[in-house]
């Protein structure tokens, strides 16, 4: 086959991003940074409906793999200009499918739909703030809560989050990351912090099922780790285990992990977390904004109540970044 120069090129930006690589998918990292959008948006064209609807719509993706259950990592803002990116980790059952729509049609569930409100409070707190939010779908998350009790899907995500942060890194090294990991997504983010680069300043989880670690500061010296947990949240009924291939230790939100708790006030359910109206939301928007919640601190690390409505500790002179 003759192929022109720009051809070869193209093949190869594909092959960059795992768009056409054969077989089964594999964790893929979003390496190519804002040169992936045109060839996402090709892809997503390919695709068909929804997704040719997406790239219809101006919607910038770093990553879209439509094999299997899918991977995508959307960008809300302008990843070329940010100083504070913060990138959303769902967690068990998150498919392309279901990454506009919610897991069960419930939009609240939806990659997008978090990314989206957490944009918009992130702009309406601070409108000159740069800020970007990245909804990364990019591994395969377990099918189920059965399935969540093992790590190796998070492992695999850890690698390509991995991969990401890497990127993010070489291409905005003066930014800060807030890397915040939902439920299972959690795991995912706390199994990344333990190597990524001094740029990923915090941690958050909420309603984590754990992080790989039984401390905080496993998960870095000098990183800020923060956990929010309903009162309703059924994550608080899974037990602390810890076996070879099973369980992923203590909950970030419980006694004597030793993270800052996030308020909770307004919050129910596992997946409310970011819905608008909730003070985590607004709780997690000071910190990508300015390392700390503006409060003072009423329950941390041991001392705390989970699913509680206190405060979490504001960073102490010299740590906000």
């Amino acid at each position: 086959m003759n192929w022109t120069r720009a051809t070869r090129a193209g093949l190869a930006a594909l092959l960059g991003v795992g768009l056409v690589l054969p077989g089964p998918a594999e964790p893929v990292a979003a390496g190519a940074f804002v040169e992936a959008y045109p060839v996402t948006a090709a892809a997503m064209r390919a695709a068909g409906p929804p997704y040719a609807d997406w790239a219809a719509q101006g919607r910038r993706f770093l990553l879209f793999d439509p094999r299997g259950d899918g991977r995508a990592v959307e960008v809300r803002g302008d990843l070329t200009t940010a100083d504070r990116i913060v990138v959303l980790v769902p967690g068990v059952g998150s498919t392309l499918r279901d990454f506009d729509r919610g897991l069960g049609g419930v939009a609240r569930r939806a990659p997008a739909v978090q990314a989206d409100e957490l944009y918009r409070a992130l702009r309406a707190a601070d409108p000159n703030a740069r800020v970007a939010v990245l909804a990364w779908l990019g591994y395969d998350p377990p099918d189920g809560v059965l399935t969540a009790a093992g790590s190796t899907d998070a492992r695999h995500g850890a690698v390509a989050l991995g991969g990401l942060l890497g990127a993010l890194v070489a291409h905005r090294p003066a930014a800060t990351v807030t890397l915040v990991g939902h439920s299972y997504g959690a795991l995912v983010v706390g199994l990344a912090a333990a190597d990524a680069p001094a740029q990923v300043t915090d941690v958050v989880t909420l309603g984590g099922i754990g992080t790989g670690a039984d401390r905080a500061t496993a998960l870095g010296a000098d990183r800020r780790v923060w956990a929010a947990e309903a009162a309703d949240d059924w994550v608080r009924r899974v037990p602390a285990v810890r076996l070879p291939g099973l369980g992923h230790g203590r909950r970030p939100a419980a006694p004597g992990f030793g993270a800052h708790i996030l308020p909770v006030t307004g919050v129910h359910g596992h997946d409310g977390y970011l819905v608008p109206g909730g003070a985590t939301l607004a709780a997690l928007v000071s910190v990508a904004l300015t390392g700390s919640t503006g409060t003072r601190p009423a329950t941390v690390g041991g001392d705390h109540q989970p699913g509680g409505s206190g405060a979490a500790r504001t960073a102490g002179p010299g740590v906000a970044r």
